[in-house]
């Protein structure tokens, strides 16, 4: 595999920005057009308190990914909570639209199938990564969420005080509830579309605080017909248990499984 580390500068956010980047090196074999057919892509979050390097740097995702004919895109998207914030920038715009586009451009050899692209993330990336799957379906055919705060709504509801932090991003707290964030009111608008929906991955640890809000999110998705695969396991909310869980959502992703590779750093 390729491991890259890019910067760029993003339109949508108006600044300079980065991303860490696992291309495979090896040529993808089509029987109709020969070795040329495109990768699929998993666009891969972080959580509050990390960066674009958290993956790299907390998880084996490199190593895992030597087993797929996988591009996995890493974006730095600070605190902002993969929304167009209030006050703010633009980091769902950038997310969900530019992004994509850049990674065209400076990778052509990945896929802009809906088929082929999926996201995934942890905690505040857990919730980007359903936002993209239930606000963009057309371009992500497959989310994963692992400790994901999957519904926003219920938590600004409880904060008592809200500081300016939340409502620099999201608005007035009390005006969350049915708006553009709120993932079940946009689970709901997509159901009642018809459209197609995305397939979903979910895991929460038993001792983590969100595992209340996800189990109820996994089942209030089931009921509108979205295809879920839900579970838990024992553990909190910490990378050792997301190191474990994103090597299954690779398990889980509908991409081409090399079967373990005898010719690179890891051989033996």
């Amino acid at each position: 595999m390729a491991f890259l580390r890019v910067d760029f500068f993003s339109d949508a956010l108006g600044m300079c920005s980065q991303m860490q980047v696992i291309l495979p090196e090896t040529q993808r074999y089509d029987p109709a057009i020969g070795f040329d057919r495109p990768y699929p892509v998993l666009y891969l979050l972080h959580g509050m308190g990390n960066d674009h390097t958290a993956w790299a740097r907390l998880t084996s995702i490199e190593r895992y990914a030597r087993e797929y004919k996988l591009a996995v895109i890493m974006p730095a998207t600070h605190h902002g909570w993969y929304t167009d914030m209030y006050c703010g920038y633009d980091y769902w715009t950038f997310l969900s639209e530019e992004l994509p586009q850049i990674c065209l451009r400076f990778f052509p050899h990945i896929s802009s199938a809906r088929e082929d692209t999926f996201a995934a993330g942890v905690s505040m990336g857990g919730y980007g990564a359903l936002k993209c799957g239930i606000l963009a379906p057309k371009r992500f055919g497959r989310v994963a969420s692992l400790s994901g705060a999957t519904d926003l709504a219920s938590i600004c509801a409880d904060l008592e005080d809200p500081d300016g932090y939340w409502e620099a991003i999201f608005g007035p707290v009390k005006d969350f509830a049915g708006s553009i964030n709120d993932l079940h009111a946009q689970a709901r608008r997509l159901a009642a579309l018809g459209d197609p929906k995305p397939e979903i991955y979910m895991w929460c640890g038993q001792s983590d605080a969100l595992l209340t809000l996800n189990t109820a999110s996994a089942a209030y998705l089931k009921n509108l017909g979205f295809a879920v695969n839900f579970t838990t396991s024992p553990g909190g909310h910490e990378w050792k248990c997301w190191d474990v869980q994103i090597e299954k959502v690779l398990d889980w992703l509908p991409v081409e499984k090399i079967g373990g590779w005898r010719n690179g750093p890891d051989a033996c």
